[in-house]
Order: C-alpha cells, then sequence, then structure tokens
C-alpha cells in the first residue's frame, strides 16, 4: 500500500509544481537560479564567475547579470568539445555522456551537453502536460489505448566511444520511464531510430496501423506525410478507401504537437484526421523544455518556470548589442519580441537559443514563439518576421478555403531591364489550392499592411510591390530537403524566409527538373 501512495504521489507531483510555480512565478525562478548556481560552483564555469558568490548575494539575479555574460554558441564551443571528450566538471558537476544536436550535424553542428538532470527535468515535463491536460478535461480515455510518438534518431558517437549523440527527442525516447515502455509505447525505439526517414515512416505505419491509438506526439510536418502513408498501408491491408485517419485509429483523442508551430498546420491536420480531437502544443528544444499549452482554449503557452531552466528576454533590437538589457519574467511585457537566452541543468549559462518570443500575458507568464532571431527579411527595409508571414498566410488560407503543406519566402528575382518593382516571393506548396493566386496574394498584401508599418509605408510609396505566390507540386519541398540535407529527421525543417534566394532557387528548381 506504501508503495501504491508513493506511486501516486510521484503523479501528481507534477501537476502541484505547475501549480506552484503559477502562484510564485518570480521566487521560483530566483530559487531555481541559486540552486543552479550552487550545484555548479565547483565546476570551471563556477570558479572563473564566483557562482559560490553570486548564489549567496541577497539579490541573485542582479549578481549574476552583473558577472555572467550573454553567451552565444562559439562562446561554448571549445568547452564542449571538451566534455564531449570526456572532460569533468566543466560546465556542470560530473561527466556528460548525452548530446542534442541543436542544428547542423553531429560532427559539424552545434552540439548541447544533456545532463542527467536535464534529462530527470524534461521527462517530468512531459508528465506534467499530459497530467494537466487530464486535469482539466478530466477525460482520460486517452490512457486506454496506445501512445505514438516520432522520436528523432539518437546513436552511439563513433568519434567520443561512449556518448550518445542525436536529437533531443531521441535522447528522452531512451530514456522512458518503464511503465510508457510496458503500457503505451505503440512503436519500440528500434523502429523510430531507422535511419532512412521514409523507411522509418512506413515501419509506423505499418506497426500502428491495426492499433488502438490514442495520443499522437510528433512536429505537424511529419504527422502530415505519416497519416499519408498510415492511410495508404490501411487500404492496402484492408482493400479499402479510408481517406482520413479517424477511420483508421477511431479512439484517437490528442495531438500533442511540438517542433513548428501548431497554428501553421491545425486546419490541414484536423482535415487528414477527419474527427474531433484535442490539440496540445508544447514548446521545447535542445536547451531545455520551456512551455506547454494549460488552456486548449488559449493557443498561448504556460512558460515552465521549475524545469531546470532559468530564463533571460533581451527584447530583439537589442540583442547583439553591446549592452542590451537583460529581463526577467518579473520585467517582461505583453507584445514585445524578446530573444530568449537560458541557464539550465546542463550547465549553459545566460545561453542565447536563438527563438524570439512573445508574451500574451505576465500573470502567469504565457508566450507564443514568433520564430527566430534570424528569421526575417529586411530587404528593402520591410523587417518582416516570421510570426507576421505566418499569421498572414493563415489569414489568407482563411479567406480563400486553401491548405498550405510548406513554404518559403525570398526577394523576388530581378532580371536587368525590369520595369517590376522589388517585392516577395512565396514559394508555396499547397494541399488545396486557391481557385485564384492572385487573390491569395491580395489577402497575404492586405493582412501585411495592416500589421506591419514598415512594410505598409513602403507599399503605400509604391517603393515595394505585392508578393507574387508560385505554387509547386505536392512534394517538392520534401525532394528539396532531401536532395540538400545528408539525413533528414524530426529535427529537419525547411527555412521559412531568406534575404538571398539560395533556398527558393533550389526548390524551383526541382519543378524546373521534373519538367
Amino acid at each position: 500500500m506504501d508503495d501504491l501512495i508513493r506511486s501516486a504521489l510521484q503523479w501528481l507531483d507534477p501537476v502541484q509544481r505547475i501549480e506552484d510555480f503559477k502562484q510564485n512565478p518570480v521566487s521560483t525562478q530566483r530559487t531555481l537560479l541559486r540552486n543552479l548556481l550552487t550545484t555548479a560552483a565547483e565546476t570551471e564555469w563556477g570558479r572563473r564567475y564566483d557562482f559560490a558568490e553570486i548564489a549567496a548575494a541577497e539579490d541573485v539575479v542582479a549578481a549574476y547579470q552583473e558577472r555572467v555574460p550573454l553567451h552565444t554558441y562559439d562562446d561554448i564551443e571549445e568547452d564542449v568539445l571538451r566534455v564531449r571528450e570526456g572532460a569533468a566538471d566543466v560546465m556542470w558537476p560530473g561527466t556528460i555522456t548525452n548530446f542534442a544536436v541543436s542544428s547542423g550535424t553531429v560532427s559539424e553542428g552545434k552540439i548541447i551537453p544533456i545532463s542527467q538532470e536535464t534529462i530527470n527535468y524534461n521527462r517530468t515535463f512531459s508528465v506534467g502536460a499530459g497530467l494537466y491536460y487530464l486535469k482539466n478535461t478530466l477525460d482520460g480515455r486517452f490512457f486506454l489505448g496506445n501512445h505514438l510518438t516520432l522520436p528523432g534518431r539518437v546513436e552511439e558517437d563513433p568519434n567520443y566511444p561512449g556518448t550518445l549523440a542525436g536529437e533531443i527527442s531521441g535522447i528522452l525516447a531512451e530514456n522512458a520511464p518503464g511503465f510508457f515502455r510496458a503500457f503505451f509505447q505503440a512503436v519500440p525505439n528500434e523502429v523510430s531510430f531507422i535511419p532512412n526517414w521514409e523507411e522509418k515512416l512506413r515501419a509506423i505505419a505499418e506497426r500502428t496501423v491495426d492499433q488502438d491509438i490514442r495520443m499522437v506526439v510528433m512536429a505537424p510536418t511529419w504527422a502530415i506525410v505519416l497519416f499519408d502513408e498510415l492511410l495508404d498501408v490501411y487500404n492496402d491491408r484492408h482493400a479499402d478507401t479510408a481517406t482520413t485517419v479517424s477511420e483508421v485509429w477511431p479512439n484517437l483523442q490528442l495531438f500533442i504537437a511540438g517542433g513548428v508551430p501548431l497554428r501553421s498546420y491545425r486546419d490541414l491536420l484536423e482535415d487528414k484526421i477527419g474527427a474531433d480531437i484535442d490539440f496540445l502544443e508544447t514548446y521545447g528544444a535542445s536547451e531545455g523544455f520551456f512551455s506547454f499549452q494549460d488552456d486548449l482554449e488559449d493557443p498561448s503557452m504556460l512558460l515552465h518556470l521549475e524545469n531546470g531552466v532559468f530564463y533571460e528576454f533581451v527584447p530583439l533590437e537589442e540583442n547583439g548589442s553591446d549592452d542590451p538589457r537583460r529581463h526577467t519574467i518579473e520585467e517582461v511585457e505583453p507584445g514585445v519580441r524578446y530573444s530568449l537566452h537560458v541557464t539550465s541543468s546542463s550547465g549553459l549559462w545566460a545561453y542565447e537559443v536563438g527563438d524570439v518570443v512573445q508574451f500574451t500575458q505576465t500573470d502567469p507568464p504565457k508566450i507564443t514563439v514568433a520564430g527566430r532571431t534570424s528569421e526575417m527579411i529586411d530587404e528593402y527595409g520591410e523587417a518582416l518576421y516570421g510570426d507576421e508571414a505566418r499569421a498572414a498566410l493563415r489569414h489568407a488560407c482563411d479567406e480563400t478555403g486553401a491548405h498550405v503543406v510548406d513554404y518559403h519566402i525570398a526577394p523576388r528575382s530581378l532580371q536587368d531591364g525590369d520595369e517590376e518593382r522589388p517585392g516577395h516571393e512565396w514559394v508555396i506548396e499547397f494541399d488545396d489550392s486557391p481557385e485564384n493566386l492572385d487573390a491569395f496574394s491580395d489577402r497575404l498584401d492586405e493582412y501585411l499592411q495592416d500589421v506591419n508599418r514598415h512594410y505598409q509605408m513602403r507599399r503605400e510609396a509604391r517603393a515595394f510591390d505585392a508578393p507574387t505566390v508560385s505554387a509547386v507540386p505536392d512534394g517538392t519541398f520534401y525532394k528539396w530537403l532531401k536532395a540538400t540535407k545528408d539525413e533528414i529527421s524530426g529535427q529537419t525543417k525547411v527555412p521559412r524566409m531568406s534575404d538571398d534566394r539560395d533556398v527558393a532557387d533550389g526548390v524551383l528548381g526541382i519543378v524546373t527538373r521534373r519538367n
């Protein structure tokens, strides 16, 4: 009986922690920072910046920001390499054997050390998000069937024996709780880690086509591809003509999304699923798991303040300047774009994640992800941000009945002698195309003029033309990914915008070669 009680309390603890930090957000973050500094005080970084003295300061946040500068990956790369080689007590106590590929490849990309403490925090985060959904809905049917996750690949790094490297989702899959593997996991890790992405999706579809899948956890972009595979397998196996996922998995209840913004794909996913299910969005990265949707009616996400991460927010216009303001959750304001910096239980100290977030409210703190710090086109002074582009795309789809699978925005290619003014080219792969591409372009243009003053001023001055839309056939962006990436994984994403035409010309070149 005591074991059952302890087990029940362990399950309830993540929910109670969420309620606690919602009541005391500022003190929760201050206590967390003090604990991180104390834990790492005897590491090389701890001695370099005198973490022990900072932790003892009455105002620990002010002392930390005074002594510890903001860091980028270039600042930590040499120490990360030493940690990979087995050096102990460098950025975090002990040795670290798990490494997440934040971008690029295992050999050349940004590699983030992942401590056991971070693994434990992130595992609790995932359980907490699910249990908080249960608390709010009182609908536990998803416990009666299987859960399908789509983690990225992780494998032993041959250059650093004894270490694992890959995607953070794969590291967490390797460290999944025993109860999840025993009772809920739909596909074993050896299938999830198949190197070839197409073979992997096919194998997952074949394994799950006749299972009772109640919950799906994956990036929306890859869910769309998987669902098409699933329907192909189901119809081949059963000589049927199913057209929606709900015909294959009639008890599907919950889709937990991460990796890319859900809002860009929700309509398309709803059409493919063909039934009324719940969607819950999370925001995580190699550097930590940061937020989750705690209210199904509110698309913004609750910032998790006790997940081993201390947060700082730099106004985007000051990011990279000599003396930027470093805000904590006590000082942020809704509607302002901030560059996210984190201090974590894996030894990241005031580290720039590269993401831009906006607060929708501060009590409790809720955010949306506005894009990457590099996700902006300002070729002509228009300062078009990624979140504005996504919102414009959604507006145009709503107005025209279209659905978008993938897209990329670039400056329009102008030839010598062209009388056309500068503007943007939107290269779009539609699932349902609008009847008139010019009307779709007009909706994009109208929305952007409404929300972006810089864009509107240049349009009014006729220095900047309306966008053009180039529709490409089904599968074009996926073909471009396969042609340009050494390997495709759950973290492989299409760049959404660029000040040059490398991506746009590459994607359009796929169409030209096909024809």
